[in-house]
């Protein structure tokens, strides 16, 4: 247990700062923003506590708000991932029990799933975003843009994540 929230914590100080001193730096023509730290929300253990996944939602965005100066954006965002994140599981997979391990992995679901998982989680958080920065709906063409390409992105980028952080021993052939 002791092991597992360690490599929790060491899990999210890493994506945190790659967030904020890597990529918010990186907008790809001006509309694609990688959100790389929230594979950390994504990848909590469903058996979690419900409370434990909204407190460590908040402060992980809270921390990037900090971070980042966004005024409570990826907070809220953050905790409705948070909140949202077990019926989006169960969108893919029915039964708890089809999986060897809590952890949703590429590894433990299957690639598909797994995908499948990680880009809608990754599409509700950049709706709630880019929806709550712009706030209006202006330029619904720019807003759409925006949310499809840093979803994209941003999914590329964690399934990377993903795939470095499945040891080896656990790698199908």
């Amino acid at each position: 247990m002791g092991k597992t929230i360690l490599q929790y914590s060491l899990l999210g100080i890493a994506l945190i700062l790659a967030q904020v001193i890597v990529f918010n730096h990186i907008c790809l023509f001006n509309v694609a923003v990688p959100m790389v730290f929230i594979y950390l929300i994504v990848r909590l253990p469903i058996t979690l506590s419900v409370n434990w996944v909204l407190t460590i939602s908040f402060f992980t965005g809270l921390l990037v708000d900090i971070f980042s100066d966004t005024q409570g954006m990826n907070a809220m965002a953050c905790t409705v991932l948070g909140f949202c994140r077990k019926p989006v599981f169960r969108l893919y997979v029915p039964r708890e029990e089809d999986v060897t391990r809590p952890e949703p992995t590429m590894h433990t679901l299957g690639t598909a799933v797994f995908i499948k998982y990680l880009s809608t989680a990754t599409l509700l958080y950049c709706i709630l975003v880019f929806t709550i920065e712009a706030f209006t709906f202006f330029n619904p063409l720019q807003l759409v843009l925006r949310i499809v390409c840093s979803t994209i992105l941003s999914t590329v980028l964690m399934l990377g994540i993903d795939s470095l952080m499945t040891p080896r021993s656990e790698k199908r052939l």
